[in-house]
């Protein structure tokens, strides 16, 4: 069973405190931590005592802000074990759920393109000649991996089907890469804000994050990696691996210019590092262009999810071919493969893609454009970015109450990611992510419920410090 130490949910907590009760607030953050991901459900509390050290409270209090999680469902008390938080199977007595539908804005994602219907019809026609064999497939179905290969050299990056490995979606796929291309304690390049599930990859395997800022473009301010820290970073720590998501970020959705792109390069061959370029939401160009690949020696990710549909776990990895030898033989023995029902479909949509993107971007701009009017409109002390392509919004409350505001929205049903989630270290209280992949009338109707919240949050809030800007 794994545990928090008192230090380590300490520095997760980062300023939990309100103006109101001290063991609700400290119940909503830790119950927070549990719904975003940065504490894993099963995972064992520290003792009361020590965490009551930890954050210069009475041992009084905090067993109170437990014994509140415990009667909502949270927390169970396991002999042995000490305090157990876990997600509850049901919705907790004593945790009233309003009687509209809830809204969840957790996941930057879209609907499934109107092709997947008939794209599944046509792939279950494909799939008798295959029922012969045994199904395990480890490096992907012949077609797909050509099809795959076909549309990097389309644009401008030769490669062969040898070149491509399938996998179970691109988180799948990076944390592979992890796995095979870092030992515990390496360095590895990474993005702050960044997309959480590769920083979870990297600390998985032991890997210890150097973190690049990243700003989102706004009407001041250019945006973009921050140049001067990823020079540094590279001189000073020379990283194994480097992970990038450099066409329309998540979640800023910020795009790397070329030149940027080209030093990158040169810094990652220059101190021996493996660069990894995730193009997840690389096709979802709303504005601009679509952003070309990377050189042939970055590795890259990409994935079906976000253009096609996530119910389709289907990513893949473009590396030279000695690697993709390599990534094959370290996939973990519990995986026996990629479905190969799956793979069909694909392989059916990618020569009609860009048809399915040109369709898909008419859809994130009508839903971006809601967003950003409804909240310009009911919130407008929020600082919100300029988003050319992808399917979220970075988006600067003003203040640091992110994880307040995410506790907050809950209560009107509405389900957000706080800001810290993003973050290497705790960061970004004073940032939300707001995706934009549902139908404008939701989004409406959520920014509607998330300006309920707000004003809850404020008005309880302390009054911010003078120097607040300085810190």
């Amino acid at each position: 069973m794994p545990s928090l130490s008192a230090s380590t949910l300490g520095h997760l907590l980062g300023d939990w405190r309100d103006t109101g009760s001290a063991l609700r607030a400290l119940a909503e953050r830790i119950r927070l931590l549990l719904l975003d991901g940065r504490i894993t459900s099963g995972t064992r509390l520290p003792a009361e005592r020590e965490l009551a050290a930890v954050l210069a409270l009475s041992r009084t209090t905090v067993a109170a802000a437990y014994a509140h999680l415990r009667e909502t469902g949270y927390v169970t008390s396991v002999r042995g074990s000490g305090s157990v938080i876990a997600l509850p199977a049901v919705t907790p007595p004593g945790d009233a759920r309003p009687a509209h539908v809830e809204i969840d804005l957790t996941r930057a994602a879209l609907p499934a393109a109107t092709t997947v219907l008939d794209l599944s019809r046509q792939a279950v026609e494909d799939l008798p000649r295959y029922l012969s064999g045994v199904g395990y497939d480890l490096v992907g179905l012949p077609e797909l991996r050509t099809q795959l290969a076909l549309r990097y050299t389309a644009r401008g990056l030769a490669t062969r089907p040898d070149e491509v490995l399938v996998t179970l979606g691109a988180q799948h796929a990076v944390g592979l890469l992890a796995r095979a291309l870092t030992s515990p304690g390496d360095r590895v390049l990474v993005e702050s804000p960044g997309y959480p599930h590769a920083l979870d990859a990297v600390r998985a395997v032991g890997g210890r994050p150097v973190a690049v800022p990243v700003a989102p473009t706004t009407a001041t301010s250019p945006g973009g990696w921050d140049q001067e820290s990823l020079e540094e970073a590279f001189a000073r720590t020379r990283p194994a691996l480097g992970y990038l998501m450099p066409g329309f970020h998540n979640p800023t959705g910020s795009v790397m210019p070329a030149a940027q792109r080209r030093r990158v390069c040169e810094l990652a061959r220059r101190y021996g590092t493996r660069l990894v370029v995730d193009e997840t939401t690389n096709d979802l160009a709303i504005d601009g262009e679509v952003p070309p690949p990377f050189p042939s020696d970055v590795i890259h990710v990409g994935s079906a999810a976000k253009t096609l549909w996530g119910g389709l776990r289907i990513g893949w990895i473009r590396a030279d071919a000695a690697t993709v030898r390599r990534l094959a033989e370290r996939r973990s023995p519990w995986e026996l493969g990629t479905p190969v029902l799956d793979q069909l479909v694909v392989a059916r949509a990618l020569p009609d893609l860009d048809a399915v993107l040109a369709a898909r971007g008419v859809e994130l701009r009508a839903r971006r454009d809601a967003l950003l009017s409804e909240v310009g409109d009911r919130l407008p002390e929020w600082e919100l970015p300029v988003v050319p392509g992808g399917l979220a919004l970075w988006v600067h409350l003003g203040r640091a109450l992110s994880s307040p505001l995410a506790v907050a929205a809950r209560r009107y049903g509405v389900h957000v990611t706080a800001g810290p989630r993003f973050g290497v270290d705790g960061a970004f209280e004073r940032y939300l992510r707001l995706p934009f992949g549902a139908d404008p009338e939701t989004l409406r109707e959520a920014v509607a419920r998330l300006a309920h919240a707000w004003n809850d949050v404020r008005a309880t809030a302390p009054s911010p410090s003078p120097f607040a800007v300085l810190v």
